[in-house]
């Protein structure tokens, strides 16, 4: 069975504002640990990852590693497991290779870079995020960016 995605390339849920609010240096592909009902939510489309953040956990037991963890992403509940569903809203595990996880907490420790959800897909029946590695942009930053977007329109055309 296809998933019917709303979104034009099989995303499940877009950040749109992402590029929008945020000058993003580089990407990395993460999975995610999720409860069952949750994938199903996920093959709905039921998801919303633009009040979502990332963050990576450095306080693990002695010599183990760190984890990279989803903040604040919202998988609406399945009705069909009423009983199984947790909070719509806790905290998920990312899947990251270790060494990933160590480039991604050096590239954030950098003044005003944070780690932003950006795109949720599945890929090969997986759900799979889109993580950004961005630095915040200021207001007049934004301003400058929508009018060189609108003058490169009106150059090619379009209104």
């Amino acid at each position: 069975m296809k998933s019917k995605s709303k979104q034009p390339d099989g995303a499940v849920s877009v950040n749109r504002r992402a590029r929008y609010d945020y000058d993003i240096d580089s990407t990395v592909e993460a999975g995610l640990v999720l409860a069952g009902s949750e994938v199903k939510s996920a093959r709905r489309s039921e998801v919303q990852i633009s009040e979502a953040y990332a963050a990576i956990d450095t306080s693990r037991h002695a010599g183990r590693g760190s984890e990279a963890w989803l903040h604040n992403a919202y998988f609406a509940p399945y009705k069909e497991a009423h009983a199984y569903n947790g909070d719509p809203r806790r905290k998920r595990k990312l899947l990251l290779h270790q060494s990933e996880i160590q480039k991604l907490a050096a590239q954030t420790q950098q003044k005003g870079y944070t780690l932003v959800p950006m795109k949720m897909y599945f890929k090969d029946g997986k759900v799979k995020l889109l993580l950004g590695v961005g630095k915040g942009r200021k207001n007049y930053d934004k301003r400058q960016n929508l009018e060189k977007r609108q003058s490169k329109r009106e150059i090619r055309g379009e209104s």
